[in-house]
């Protein structure tokens, strides 16, 4: 990810990389890594990091420089977060194809996502919040707000 607040976070808490490794089950290395934007968290562990230390993806993501705590764990339902993905493609008014295209995705990857067949990836679900300025928090139900809040 670019300009995540994951470093910023951790330090927050207190925190070495090693102890929050450990809390996911990683090395130090891969916790420097994803920090440093070399390697990108895999979206069920940055979902466990923002349910246990109450931040909003939309702030570990970097989208926003303010944490909202919604005190509400985000509980990943891949069916419910593919329909939110089709609402707001519907309301783009684009095919599956287009809002590929215009994402740099492959239909059919992004079409297992909207169907729920398969968990969104990271990087997936993040080039489509950045690129149309939707949060993250709201594609995975934890708020109403569409729009990410600055």
């Amino acid at each position: 990810m670019i300009d995540n607040n994951l470093k910023y976070a951790r330090e927050d808490l207190e925190m070495t990389q090693t102890e929050l490794g450990f809390v996911f089950g990683v090395s130090q290395s891969t916790i420097a890594g994803w920090e440093n934007a070399i390697d990108v968290i895999p979206f069920n562990k940055l979902v466990r990091f923002c349910n246990l230390y109450d931040y909003s993806l939309d702030f570990i993501c970097g989208f926003t420089r303010k944490n909202t705590n919604y005190n509400k764990p985000i509980k990943i339902d891949k069916k419910k977060l593919g329909l939110k993905l089709k609402e707001f493609r519907n309301e783009l008014n684009l095919s599956q194809q287009q809002f590929a295209d215009e994402c740099g995705f492959f239909k059919s990857t992004y079409g297992n996502y909207e169907v729920g067949r398969y968990l969104i990836k990271t990087m997936t679900i993040y080039t489509i919040c950045k690129k149309y300025n939707i949060s993250m928090d709201y594609l995975v139900g934890r708020t109403n707000n569409k729009k990410i809040d600055k």
